[in-house]
């Protein structure tokens, strides 16, 4: 029965352990792996099976989900470590990472050549450690529609709302939509505050103003708030958000949008000065500075 799904979790970073965490409490069973073994046990004290190796995770799981950093990291896993190997017949794997959409091609050709029994789809998601906490992440899923029932137990532990948007391979790209709008916002907001520092208006007054404006989204009054706080700490890390951006133009002619190539390079300078780790809101900081 779908209700039952054994669920493995692979990569518990600041997204794939909150996500994991919402999983085991739907009642789900759930199996976890991290390369970095501290927050595999943490989980393990809530009731996950801990795993030594992504092969051992994955053997038994009808649902394989990978979250981590990028496109090397996916393929270390799968390839290299042995999961795609080691997974079971007709299982699904879910990759919710945000690796591009040539990358996804990369792993769906490896799928193909390897596992063609294994169901790929690429889901990754919307949303920063502050929805995957609370279970209110978007999940941008494509894939084979005849799996949909069995994995939605499991997206409907992880997120409020899964949006199929067609063959494996569309998630990835609609991620990169919603990511550069992401981008946009948050430079938006991070120049506005610093033109009114620049015209010696009062910072608090232009913050108070902007959490008003209906320009603002839920999104972004939460980012002022958090500015407003002078709290920088991750919820959507720099280094992480200007990959997404990179990720983006890596696709397109950056010729036509020289906009976010600009913002690229702005990002980059301020992830030179030692910002990556903090929040995409320590742009607002940068600029100011």
């Amino acid at each position: 029965m779908a209700g039952t799904q054994r669920v493995a979790v692979l990569g518990l970073g600041g997204m794939g352990q909150p996500m994991a965490a919402n999983i085991l409490r739907a009642g789900l069973p759930t199996v976890v792996w991290n390369r970095r073994p501290d927050p595999a046990r943490r989980l393990g004290e809530q009731g996950a099976e801990v795993a030594e190796t992504p092969a051992d995770a994955v053997r038994r799981a009808d649902v394989v989900i990978t979250m981590v950093t990028d496109a090397d990291a996916v393929v270390s896993i799968a390839a290299d470590q042995g999961m795609l190997a080691a997974m079971a017949d007709g299982a699904i794997w879910a990759q919710m990472s945000t690796i591009g959409d040539s990358a996804t091609e990369r792993i769906a050709r490896l799928v193909r050549e390897q596992r063609p029994d294994v169901i790929l789809l690429d889901a990754p998601v919307a949303g920063s450690r502050g929805p995957a906490e609370q279970g209110q992440l978007v999940i941008l899923a494509s894939g084979p529609e005849d799996v949909r029932d069995r994995v939605a137990p499991v997206f409907d532990a992880i997120g409020q709302r899964t949006v199929w948007v067609g063959p494996a391979g569309a998630g990835s790209r609609f991620k990169l939509v919603n990511n550069l709008l992401l981008a946009f916002i948050a430079e938006g907001l991070a120049e506005s505050i610093a033109l009114g520092h620049a015209l010696g208006l009062d910072r608090a007054a232009v913050l108070g103003a902007l959490q008003g404006s209906p320009l603002v989204s839920p999104w972004a009054a939460e980012k002022l708030q958090q500015i407003g706080r002078d709290d920088y700490s991750a919820q959507y890390p720099l280094s992480l958000a200007i990959k997404d951006v990179k990720l983006a133009l890596l696709e397109v002619d950056v010729d036509r949008f020289a906009v976010a190539n600009t913002l690229a390079a702005q990002w980059q300078r301020a992830v030179d000065q030692g910002l990556g780790d903090e929040d995409v809101t320590v742009i607002t900081r940068a600029l100011q500075q």
